[in-house]
């Protein structure tokens, strides 16, 4: 693999997190405007995701840091809900933290080799 290409899991797992933050944000921006008690922090939430997402593809070491706690938090939201939400995040969890933690794409954020 070239040193400058992006490898594919970083592609995917951020495009992931750009259109779940971004449509999420959208989705829920009405709520946000009618004073939800929650919106602030949802929409928040949905910020850092595509925030995240474009840090990822910007080769940003703390991107993936902030991609993994955002899944994380996704987590433990999931523990107050049905086992198969649950399930589902804690699944999504073990595929972001493989994509972006695999050899090849820690190898990627950590830049070219010194000469």
């Amino acid at each position: 693999m070239s040193e400058g290409k992006r490898p594919w899991p970083v592609i995917v797992i951020a495009s992931l997190y750009l259109l779940v933050g971004v449509v999420g944000f959208v989705a829920h921006f009405p709520e946000l405007w009618a004073r939800h008690p929650d919106a602030f922090a949802i929409e928040a939430t949905e910020l850092v995701g595509a925030i995240s997402g474009v840090g990822l593809l910007m080769r940003q070491k703390w991107a993936r840091w902030l991609a993994l706690a955002w899944i994380l938090f996704h987590v433990g939201l999931s523990l107050f809900h049905p086992i198969g939400e649950l399930a589902v995040h804690a699944a999504f969890c073990a595929i972001i933290v493989w994509a972006l933690f695999c050899a090849e794409t820690s190898r990627w954020f950590r830049g070219p080799a010194a000469a």
